[in-house]
C-alpha cells in the first residue's frame, strides 16, 4: 500500500503549469465516439486498475470513501499520462 500512497501523494502535490488532459476528458471523449489512441487506451485501463485495487484494499466504510473522493479528484485533475506507467 505505501507506493499507492506515495502515488496519490505525488500526483495531489505536483503544481500543474496549466490545464491538463485528464482520465475523465479521455472518458468524455471515448463517449463521445472518438477513436482514443493506444496511449489513451492504456492509460484509461491502468487508471481503472488502479482505482479498483485502491477501493478494494480499504478495510472500513470510512476510509473507503475518503479514497473514493481523492480517486475522483485524481481522475478530473491529473494529467492522464501519469497513467502510462504502472504503479501497482
Amino acid at each position: 500500500m505505501e507506493i499507492k500512497s506515495d502515488f496519490i501523494t505525488n500526483l495531489l502535490n505536483k503544481k500543474s503549469t496549466g490545464l491538463v488532459v485528464s482520465i475523465n476528458d479521455l472518458r468524455d471523449k471515448e463517449f463521445s465516439g472518438i477513436k482514443l489512441t493506444a496511449e489513451e487506451r492504456f492509460a484509461l485501463s491502468n487508471f481503472d486498475k488502479y482505482r479498483i485495487n485502491i477501493l478494494n484494499s480499504q478495510t472500513d466504510e470510512e476510509k473507503f470513501h475518503y479514497q473514493y473522493r481523492q480517486l475522483q479528484v485524481i481522475a478530473n485533475l491529473s494529467d492522464w499520462r501519469e497513467f502510462l506507467k504502472k504503479y501497482f
